[in-house]
């Protein structure tokens, strides 16, 4: 495994990020093909032996049932000085996002702050508003990026290039597609309504790069996943990586030690279109900002 500074902080974190959203009770929550304690608990254990120190869950996810697996399994097979754990809330106010996580890092309760789904020019007044206030500066930011939606090229990998913003994208296999051959499928594949929306329209167009991705991995002998996940990690931080199998967490490992060549990625890259902006981004406008989300801390009393 290898390991970097996540942007300007003093936090070393691997270079990849285990997701923890495939963690919980399925069907308490939004998803209905996570795993339960047991097998999520094997998975965290595997990560960390593999060198994984940097996990990544949310409050929304199956109803918190995520943040309490990965916070007992951590508890039981790590040290908390050895793990960088990532974790999101839903605020409701300005108020909240300014002072609200700033008071958490005085609190000595994160060392640390990101944001997530926002724009480039959102993260840049906030932290220009942060600076100028006192507040908490965002390290990091989350956002969907993977070989088949590259929006965040357009602005936002220029601006954290430009101010040290560690970039930690979301969707790093697109649900499984670039991990897939085509005809393939998984329960969560079938299941999960939600990456088919994000997916879904534009499934004739990706497909020439998942092909692209499939004949590229036979040709190294490796998998799709170690080529999906070495042309990201060109490009990012610490991709976050889901996983509901062991074999996930250890193809997502291996990524980290393929290196693909020049011309490598100029094959990986050359099909693609733009896209329209889908899931959170798609509502993250004043317009829909009374809509219901997709997101929400499900039955948990807050």
């Amino acid at each position: 495994m290898e390991y970097t500074k996540l942007g300007i902080s003093d936090l070393t974190v691997s270079r990849i990020c285990m997701g923890c959203m495939g963690f919980g009770e399925a069907g308490n929550g939004q998803h209905t093909w996570t795993v339960d304690e047991e097998h999520s608990r094997q998975i965290i254990r595997r990560g960390l032996e593999l060198g994984v120190n940097f996990f990544d869950t949310a409050i929304a996810y199956q109803s918190g049932n995520s943040e309490q697996y990965l916070g007992r399994a951590l508890w039981d097979c790590a040290e908390r000085e050895d793990v960088v754990v990532a974790t999101k809330f839903l605020p409701r106010t300005q108020e909240e996002i300014k002072e609200g996580v700033t008071n958490v890092v005085k609190a000595g309760k994160a060392r640390y702050i990101g944001i997530s789904n926002c724009y480039a020019y959102q993260l840049a007044k906030a932290n220009a508003l942060a600076e100028r206030e006192g507040f908490a500066k965002f390290v990091s930011v989350q956002g969907h990026y993977n070989l088949i939606f590259r929006e965040e090229e357009r602005e936002m990998a220029k601006l954290c290039a430009e101010d040290g913003i560690a970039m930690t994208p979301y969707s790093a296999l697109a649900g499984g597609r670039l991990a897939k051959h085509p005809g393939e499928t998984t329960k969560r594949m079938q299941e999960d309504s939600y990456a088919k929306m994000k997916y879904g329209a534009t499934a004739g167009q990706d497909g020439v790069i998942i092909d692209r991705v499939a004949k590229l991995a036979g040709q190294r002998g490796v998998s799709m996943t170690e080529i999906s996940l070495a042309w990201l990690l060109t490009k990012a931080t610490s991709p976050v990586v889901g996983a509901t199998k062991l074999r996930h967490i250890e193809g997502a490992a291996k990524a980290a030690e393929l290196t693909l060549s020049v011309e490598e990625i100029s094959y990986l890259e050359e099909p693609y279109v733009p896209h329209n902006l889908v899931g959170v981004m798609a509502q993250n406008t004043q317009a829909s900002a009374k809509e219901s989300h997709v997101w929400s801390t499900g039955n948990q009393k807050i």
